[in-house]
């Protein structure tokens, strides 16, 4: 199960033309603001990734505006952030803190979430995929990146999954605020 002590969230490319590109690119959007602004609520770490920005938009508009000034960004040429050095720093600094879970989506499910989710693993991460915050430009790809994330050992999950997770009672201080963003 997730623990907000030890838990990081990854969010992959959910650029302007990757999300018009991609089949249910919107839930996508929806569903990454959802669990962006529960984890700045819970003060879960955050990294955000772009692909080549200049040719494929910069974060969508809508979802940049849930982040804190001060949200890891970095640029990536690579299809797995982990072959990025900036990445790749900010994640074993956060190893070195503890967090050993990553919750990660974004776009494209079968490319660059698919690679990332992998070397996470192969890092000693756990990794939580969140299915409805990622998406692909057609099914079968999507459908067919899902099951290698799962052969290769992360755990598929769902936006409303990891917000209780991370708030294990309605008890928590957060929860009437963090239930409010599923309604």
């Amino acid at each position: 199960m997730l623990n907000i002590e030890t838990c990081a969230l990854v969010i992959i490319d959910i650029q302007e033309k990757l999300v018009l590109a991609s089949k249910y690119g919107q839930d996508t959007v929806n569903n990454m603001i959802k669990i962006s602004k529960a984890a700045q609520l819970l003060s879960i770490p955050i990294i955000i990734t772009e692909q080549y920005p200049k040719g494929l938009g910069n974060t969508v508009a809508e979802l940049q505006a849930t982040f804190e000034e001060n949200t890891f960004k970095t640029e990536k040429s690579a299809f797995s952030a982990m072959l990025e050095t900036e990445f790749k720093n900010k994640i074993q600094e956060l190893k070195a803190a503890g967090i050993n879970q990553i919750v990660i989506g974004g776009i494209e499910t079968h490319i660059c979430v698919l690679q990332t989710a992998a070397e996470l693993i192969n890092e000693g991460f756990e990794v939580y995929v969140v299915k409805d915050a990622c998406a692909s430009r057609n099914k079968h790809e999507y459908k067919t990146g899902l099951e290698l994330l799962k052969q290769y050992g992360a755990k598929i999950t769902c936006t409303e999954i990891v917000l209780f997770e991370w708030l294990k009672t309605s008890k928590h201080p957060r929860f009437k605020e963090i239930q409010a963003l599923i309604k």
